[in-house]
């Protein structure tokens, strides 16, 4: 049975450095950073930091909607904040610490921008962050290694949990820690989901009754080129594309076939070939995301 406690909560990383200082030398810390409402997919990265933190180590949980990851039109303003609940949340699964910073503590200098009056130090994650989500999202994956390497220095972890849900975002997270040598184990937690397939996200609460059933065509897709993925390439993406267009609700950004780094697969891998599938789509106005692995 969980026990319902009450993190410690940091709003500056003075107060961060309070916390933490003394519970450093107990066991490892682990991190699992989020942008708050939260739901069951989160308190699933808890557990497992919770897990990897034993009974002598913190758990931190970051709180914080970064504008930097937000291009113009996105959804920024209306970002569900749902502090109260988050708490509680974080402290059925025994975080310690939630550390939830504004804007200014993160970016004290102003949110940096593109152009010469930027002055400002930001990750440059490189080719990888120009397709898929990048191709869609141009300078979004600056924007999360930015936050993401600032959340490392200050909390300074031995571990860090993100969701599979967001692959190519842990995909470069994993690519930043190793070339930046930053000595991080990071940790890639299978995407959780509602009972009839749909990978659990904040955004999900965008959705009314009927988008909400249109919504799960996208992991129907995706298992659908999973059942097809041992006749190649070409198959399982007509099958996951036959999903797709059956469902008029769902509008397609991109279905992509990859290998596990992202790479381009031939139509017809060798027997035993790993691989991802993954889809981006809007229902309604709200835009959607998932992914699943492919066997070939």
């Amino acid at each position: 049975m969980t026990t319902l406690t009450t993190p410690a909560v940091a709003r500056s990383r003075a107060d961060l450095d309070a916390l933490l200082g003394a519970r450093r030398a107990a066991g490892p810390v682990v991190l699992v950073p989020t942008m708050g409402a939260l739901h069951e997919g989160h308190a699933t990265l808890m557990r497992i930091a919770r897990e990897r933190a034993g009974a002598e180590g913190t758990v931190v949980v970051s709180i914080f909607v970064n504008p930097l990851q937000f291009g113009a039109g996105e959804d920024l303003d209306r970002y569900p904040r749902t502090f109260d609940a988050d708490l509680e949340l974080a402290g059925g699964e025994g975080v310690d610490v939630v550390f939830a910073p504004v804007v200014a503590e993160m970016y004290p200098d102003g949110v940096p921008h593109d152009g010469a009056a930027s002055e400002a130090v930001t990750v440059q994650p490189g080719p990888l962050a120009d397709v898929l989500e990048g191709a869609s999202r141009p300078g979004h994956f600056r924007g999360v290694l930015t936050v993401v390497a600032k959340l490392f220095g200050l909390v300074r972890p031995d571990v860090a949990v993100f969701g599979e849900k967001d692959y190519q975002q842990l995909a470069l997270i994993r690519r930043m820690v190793s070339d930046l040598c930053l000595g991080i184990d990071v940790v890639g937690a299978e995407t959780d989901r509602e009972p009839d397939g749909l990978a659990r996200s904040s955004r999900n609460r965008y959705l009314d009754a009927e988008q909400r059933q249109q919504a799960v065509a996208l992991s129907r897709a995706l298992r659908a080129a999973q059942s097809r993925a041992s006749y190649g390439v070409p198959a399982a993406r007509w099958a996951a594309m036959a999903v797709l267009q059956g469902e008029p609700g769902v509008e397609l950004d991109y279905l992509a076939l990859t290998t596990t780094g992202l790479g381009e697969l031939p139509d017809h891998p060798e027997p035993g070939t790993e691989g991802r599938v993954l889809v981006a789509a809007r229902v309604g106005s709200t835009r959607l995301i998932d992914n699943l692995p492919l066997q070939f």
